[in-house]
């Protein structure tokens, strides 16, 4: 019972089978969620914990015995009996295909050296070429938009994994950041498409710390600069009393 008197509903416990192993798991778990607290890293890129999952890079597919296509695993749920494969050769075959469409397209720059996602993954998986051409992105070759006092814009590194949009409309809910336009044309937008220092934006940061390729990044390429150390703070900002973390060099945030 609650401070309400009222009763508290667990989730129903379910077994199934993950790489093998007969395993217990909570039926409002994700699989990605499960594979994780078992010590099975399941490649991901528009999937951040504590975000909702939506399921579009398709880079976190496992095999599923008995289903003719493979699932996504940060948006699929478990099932009594399921037999689940993380690493069949179809999965991984699969998770592959995906990091060499998205790294054909990745620019020359690194814009988050260190912490560029999919290179970790592409490494990972061992993606060291890619057998597609570029696509032809009018556009966003020389899109860098520097108009922020804070972060800067780089669409070339973009997967449009949405993760911004998630952090900026369902996590601070400012509303500022959507995904605009169709097919080869659609790309990230501040407000009306605007340059990001012309938009509503209030510098929050949370799509920075979102964004898994730089393509929203610190001003002044700071993921270049190699911090002397971290000092977990609290954002003094507003109210609210965000956490975060400084990176410091020579005594100085950068």
């Amino acid at each position: 019972m609650n401070a309400m008197n009222e009763p508290i509903i667990l989730a129903e416990e379910i077994e199934f089978t993950l790489d093998g192993k007969k395993i217990t798991a909570l039926a409002d778990q994700t699989l990605i969620e499960i594979a994780k607290q078992h010590g099975i890293d399941i490649p991901r890129l528009c999937y951040k914990p504590g975000y909702r999952a939506d399921g579009n890079c398709r880079a976190c597919v496992v095999e599923i015995k008995g289903e003719r296509v493979l699932a996504p695993s940060c948006c699929r749920l478990p099932a009594n009996g399921m037999e689940v494969t993380t690493a069949s050769p179809r999965a991984v075959a699969s998770q592959k295909m995906v990091l060499e469409l998205l790294t054909a397209d990745a620019p020359l720059t690194n814009y988050k050296p260190g912490a560029n996602e999919l290179t970790q993954w592409a490494e990972k998986l061992g993606v060291t070429t890619s057998r597609f051409k570029p696509r032809l992105q009018p556009g966003l070759a020389n899109s860098a938009d520097f108009s922020h006092p804070a972060m800067t814009v780089n669409l070339d590194a973009c997967i449009q994994c949405t993760r911004c949009v998630r952090a900026c409309r369902e996590e601070q809910v400012n509303d500022v950041i959507g995904y605009a336009f169709r097919g080869a044309q659609s790309k990230i937008v501040f407000d009306f498409d605007d340059p990001m220092g012309a938009s509503t934006c209030v510098a929050c940061g949370e799509c920075v710390q979102a964004c898994p390729t730089g393509a929203l990044a610190p001003a002044k390429e700071a993921y270049k600069v190699v911090a002397d150390k971290t000092v977990d703070s609290v954002c003094p900002y507003c109210g609210v009393g965000c956490q975060l973390t400084y990176h410091v060099k020579d005594n100085t945030i950068i």
